[in-house]
């Protein structure tokens, strides 16, 4: 048997944005990890502090519920694409990663740091993700791109930096969302995908648009094993939803294959 999928959750999805009680909430439903923020622009990205990183550290231990990547999506509200003050918070991931033993940081680009329609924000981007890809690839770490475009836009901006470093942070929901055919994007980006982001918007898993099964198909054929977060509705309240939607996730993608 080797290895295959680790279920985990959003912090923000428990209502624990940036708040170390992530990991309680996820032990009561079951999941391996959690996908923790970095912080928020009111606590200037406080996963940077060390005393913050040992806090954290220390209520995954107690709880066995590992850190599984780490997300800034502040940038949805302060976009990394014209705010000088998101160079920062991208760099300093870099270095919490690295202290927290994690490969991977999300760098979100929804609401004011939308992509879509945008050419001169998406040089902007360009530009500061080569900046910072050198760091990030010394460190061993992934800067992992989530937004509303395309595989075939997302792939075009990581061939324009040409690091092993940026990827892609791929979101099921969304793509779906768009119209765009997830399964064939998820063979096309291949293994420039990190992770993965399980939503279907209003329905539990199992029960709605996204074809799970398909997914898993589409993994085996580009050979991706790893973490899957839940990022799902809550129609029966949060621990019975997301208990639902854990044990649907583990019978498509079972921790050894």
């Amino acid at each position: 048997m080797a290895k295959g999928f680790s279920i985990g959750v959003c912090d923000w999805n428990l209502g624990k944005m940036a708040d170390p009680g992530c990991f309680e909430v996820a032990k009561q439903i079951g999941l391996d990890g959690v996908q923790v923020s970095l912080g928020t622009a009111a606590n200037d990205m406080h996963l940077r502090r060390p005393e913050i990183q040992q806090k954290y550290l220390a209520e995954s231990r107690k709880h066995g519920v590992a850190i599984a990547s780490l997300a800034i999506g502040e940038l949805n509200n302060i976009p990394y694409k014209s705010d000088p003050r998101t160079e920062a918070w991208v760099a300093g991931s870099i270095d919490a990663c690295k202290a927290l033993g994690v490969k991977v940081v999300l760098l979100a680009f929804f609401g004011n740091g939308d992509l879509r329609g945008d050419p001169k924000g998406i040089d902007e981007v360009v530009r500061r993700l080569k900046r910072v890809a050198p760091k990030a690839e010394q460190a061993g770490v992934i800067l992992a791109i989530e937004s509303w475009l395309s595989a075939w836009e997302h792939r075009q901006i990581i061939e324009r930096v040409g690091s092993p470093a940026v990827q892609v942070y791929y979101d099921v929901g969304n793509s779906h969302l768009q119209g765009y055919d997830i399964y064939e994007e998820i063979r096309f980006l291949g293994d420039r995908i990190c992770e993965f982001h399980a939503k279907d918007y209003e329905f539990l898993f199992g029960k709605g648009k996204v074809n799970f099964p398909a997914v898993r198909t589409a993994m085996d054929q580009i050979g991706y094993r790893g973490w899957i977060q839940i990022e799902g509705a809550t129609p029966l309240g949060l621990i019975p939803s997301y208990k639902q939607d854990a044990a649907y996730l583990r019978s498509v993608f079972p921790r050894k294959v």
